[in-house]
């Protein structure tokens, strides 16, 4: 059966480490005992957080939506640390606002491509090695944007409902063979990438405090870690309610929101 993957048994690695969750969840993993490996675009700020923890942390940059670079990274990791991974957070993503009238393909084609396409360049770069020793742990950053449509979500949502929907079916084949697949789905989290949103943010959480959340979840075996409580709940009750009432409510909060 699977279980966490512990400190001693290898390394981490955090894609989109370079700000935001990432970032606080690469911080928080190094407080609990970790190596961690690091990867996102911005070789800068990787650069920064591995000085600040030399020998512990690994700035193994690179662009997730490059299946070659995410092999890469993977190599580049386990080589400086010595060690295979362990645990990976799969956490690079986009956002941006998007209804009907200001629809963009470029703009849903760029957040497919990073949070769904991107995910997975790094599972087929991750994944052999830990199926290959029965062991070890995997946790996909979703959204309670992937439960159901949400007004302005119209690329973020679909990508975050695919890697719920994926996170599910990985779980089935990898658990029988001792690999621990998780998902992770936070409401809003403060963000450079929520900064941008024009709309109250209800319930919205530091990075950091969204980080330990993690953490204390990736010490579990439970399948899904989502946070804060009341919006997983009203989402979560939205979805079970009749299509027709769902929608409804949900437009009423559209046109809220448009009026601000």
């Amino acid at each position: 059966m699977p279980r966490p993957a512990r400190p001693q048994e290898g390394i981490a690695w955090v894609t989109g480490a370079s700000s935001g969750i990432g970032a606080a969840v690469a911080r928080q993993l190094l407080a609990d005992g970790w190596q961690v490996a690091l990867t996102a675009r911005n070789a800068a700020a990787l650069q920064a957080l591995a000085d600040a923890h030399p020998g512990r942390a690994f700035a193994c940059p690179g662009d997730v939506t490059d299946p070659a670079a995410m092999l890469k990274a993977v190599a580049s990791a386990e080589q400086a640390a010595g060690r295979p991974i362990a645990l990976a957070l799969l956490n690079a993503g986009r956002w941006k606002l998007m209804g009907a009238e200001d629809f963009s393909f470029e703009a849903f084609r760029d957040q497919m491509e990073v949070n769904l396409l991107g995910t997975a360049a790094c599972l087929a770069a991750v994944m052999p090695g830990l199926i290959a020793r029965r062991a070890g742990q995997i946790g996909i950053v979703a959204s309670v944007a992937g439960y159901i449509g949400l007004p302005m979500a119209t690329g973020y949502g679909p990508t975050k409902a695919a890697l719920i929907n994926l996170a599910e079916s990985l779980r089935i084949h990898l658990h029988p063979i001792g690999v621990l697949m998780q998902v992770i789905n936070p409401g809003f989290v403060r963000t450079p990438m929520t900064d941008t949103n024009r709309f109250p943010m209800p319930g919205i959480i530091a990075a950091d405090d969204a980080a330990t959340r993690i953490c204390r979840g990736l010490r579990s075996t439970r399948f899904e870690i989502a946070f804060p409580a009341p919006t997983v709940f009203g989402l979560k009750l939205l979805r079970a309610l009749p299509t027709a009432l769902s929608l409804a409510l949900l437009a009423r909060v559209a046109i809220g929101q448009a009026k601000r």
